[in-house]
């Protein structure tokens, strides 16, 4: 008979415990929540105190926290626990919060993801970031100072954002002996003020971050706070899983799985609803219809997918699906439009520019979107409607957007996912505003592309020529019209039907009613491409003559036109020989300050980057520019 070997057997009952401790912990539920509020309110020391009640500080991290305390705390010779979380050189000098930190912590019961988010006014944008995909946020209020502008303002943005979750933690209790009184007057103060916002469901909780009260057990300071602590509460907070799983299915399409010729599929996170083979499925904006033949993930296939996983999925039929598009149940698809209202969180140092081309993103789809001057911004303090032309860093404000092509979306108070999107700068490529879709314009369910039988391509034909846009641009002096009124000349011994759209002719009729504020100058050449697409419709070759001094502009207006149809054409003349031709004596008037908003002098312009074509008037006479200009647009003549 052999003996049993202990160690064998001790190792396998290690290995059993792993296997049940990995098992346990898959199946927990996960909670992503945020710490926000105003200023030094201690949203770091808060987490860094979770973190290190719930034991998920290693022992070389504590030895470190410790000496960085002794070194840059602000805790005298304690643990400083929000150096736990600030990390970055300038937070820890400063001893605030710049930048989102994410931290991940376990406990017996759930997972948690916490977002710290920066409390100052001029990182407003960081903290939407941070709320943007959380369940829960705790908002934070330091019982010596109360409620603060800045509470208010991240109060509104996470009721805006729809977090349902709402904990209002009144910090620092230690600092005012742990009063009652004190706590109850900032609660009720807390609670007129979220009332008149519409967050009518919060739990307030008395603690003390550094010293630890109510933060995992009841505190022997506050016998009068019979609620639960912080960490309990977050652990038996209901999820809103249940909810979306019961909501019609969708399914953003984030990437088209094809690693074989046998294999086309759609892999996405379901943001509602839930998914069987054989379901039958919509594809939107097309709305082709198909039903469900497979739902894969890593582990094979499986027969039910439900909101919050993501998969891939594969069509009983071969219709077209791509990136941006939205696959949902066939029976309860969702609305597509163009044309919606929304509210904007701006973002960018950067004031809106209204008529201006952003790139919308919305799920994994861009589109180009033009929005619309501001119905009014809201003052987060009184929630007064305040009128307004634009929208500067951090303000909120209602406005209506247009994109360029028609979007499947839901009301961001149904679904985050379907509702919510950002604008990004066409040039900079900065996110400058986060937006929440409230509905669609009725005007962009009622009216339709009417179709005619004469389209384009006839009316081309006719005239025997293709259709373009010669988009002259160029300082003001540069000669751009003067080479323009050539080039029609020119094309009209040729027999081709042009016309010319000049800027100062344009002033005098269509355009009378705009300045030349950057906002006016943006919507002057909006309609001025309006105007040349409709004449491309038309068969013509539009030439046109405009300063046009943005490049997001030009690049609107060639989002119009049909592809090859638009030709930039810079007319490149140094701005002191442009000046030193100033006919119309408009830069003499600019430098003595009679002529505000002057391009060159205290106006800027945006130079082509990619221009089709590039005219140097210190070269070539307005005759040579034009024989070019022609060579470009018809090369056999």
């Amino acid at each position: 008979m052999t003996a049993q070997n202990p160690t064998y057997k001790t190792d396998a009952l290690i290995a059993e415990d792993i296997d049940a401790y990995l098992e346990l912990h898959q199946h927990k539920t996960m909670l992503r929540f945020i710490t926000c509020g105003s200023v030094d309110d201690g949203k770091s020391t808060l987490i860094g105190r979770l973190l290190y009640d719930s034991k998920m500080i290693f022992e070389d991290q504590l030895a470190t926290l410790e000496a960085d305390s002794k070194r840059v705390g602000t805790q005298g010779q304690d643990i400083d626990f929000a150096l736990l979380v600030d990390g970055l050189a300038a937070e820890r000098e400063q001893g605030i919060t710049i930048d989102v930190a994410y931290r991940f912590f376990s406990t017996e019961k759930r997972k948690f993801i916490v977002a710290d988010t920066p409390g100052h006014e001029q990182y407003t944008r960081n903290m939407v970031t941070g709320a943007s995909t959380a369940d829960l946020a705790v908002i934070l209020i330091d019982a010596r100072k109360g409620v603060l502008t800045q509470t208010r303002r991240h109060s509104y943005l996470v009721h805006l954002l729809g977090i349902r979750h709402v904990v209002l933690a009144v910090n620092k209790m230690d600092l005012v002996d742990y009063d009652q009184a004190t706590y109850d007057q900032i609660v009720e103060d807390y609670r007129t003020f979220a009332e008149s916002i519409g967050l009518t469901d919060f739990t307030a909780i008395p603690i003390s971050g550094y010293k630890g009260d109510n933060i995992t057990a009841p505190s022997e300071n506050t016998p009068w706070y019979t609620g639960a602590p912080l960490l309990p509460h977050l652990e038996a907070v209901t999820l809103e899983n249940t909810i979306e799983q019961s909501e019609p299915f969708r399914m953003p399409v984030q990437w088209v799985n094809r690693p074989n010729l046998d294999f086309r599929g759609f892999a996405g996170l379901i943001a509602s609803g839930q998914l069987h083979p054989g379901d039958p499925v919509r594809v939107l904006p097309s709305g082709k219809t198909s039903t469900i033949a497979r739902i894969v993930n890593l582990g094979g296939d499986r027969d039910l997918a439900v909101a919050g996983e993501s998969v891939t999925v594969t069509l009983a039929d071969e219709i077209d699906c791509s990136r941006g598009q939205v696959i949902v149940a066939a029976q309860a698809p969702l609305e597509v439009a163009d044309q919606f209202e929304t509210t904007l969180v701006w973002m960018d140092d950067t004031e809106l520019v209204p008529g201006r081309a952003y790139a919308l993103k919305i799920g994994a789809q861009t589109v180009s979107a033009t929005v619309q001057p501001p119905k009014y911004e809201v003052n987060v303090n009184t929630q007064e409607h305040i009128a307004t032309k634009t929208l500067d860093l951090n303000a909120i404000g209602v406005a209506n957007i247009t994109t360029d092509r028609e979007i499947p979306f839901a009301p961001y108070s149904e679904n985050r996912d379907l509702g919510g999107f950002i604008l990004i700068d066409r040039i900079t490529n900065r996110t400058v505003a986060a937006g929440m879709i409230n509905f669609a314009l009725r005007r962009a369910q009622n009216i339709h592309w009417q179709a005619t039988d004469i389209g384009r391509a006839h009316h081309a034909s006719m005239k025997h020529q293709k259709p373009a846009v010669l988009w002259l641009t160029g300082l003001s002096g540069s000669g751009k019209s003067t080479i323009a009124n050539i080039v029609e000349k020119k094309l009209a011994r040729m027999n081709r039907h042009t016309f010319l759209l000049d800027g100062d002719n344009v002033r005098h009729g269509l355009n009378k009613d705009l300045g030349f504020t950057e906002t006016d100058r943006v919507e002057n050449i909006r309609r001025v491409g309006e105007v040349a697409k409709l004449m491309t419709d038309a068969g013509l070759i539009v030439i046109t003559a405009f300063i046009s001094p943005y490049r997001s502009e030009r690049d609107m207006v060639r989002s119009m036109m049909q592809p090859g149809e638009f030709l930039e054409v810079f007319v490149d003349t140094p701005l002191e020989v442009a000046e030193s031709r100033d006919v119309k004596g408009l830069y003499a008037k600019a430098r003595a300050g009679e002529l505000k908003n002057f391009t060159g002098i205290d106006a800027p312009y945006e130079a082509p980057q990619a221009a089709e074509l590039r005219i140097d008037t210190t070269a070539l006479s307005a005759e040579e520019a034009a024989d070019l200009i022609i060579a470009r647009l018809i090369p056999e003549h």
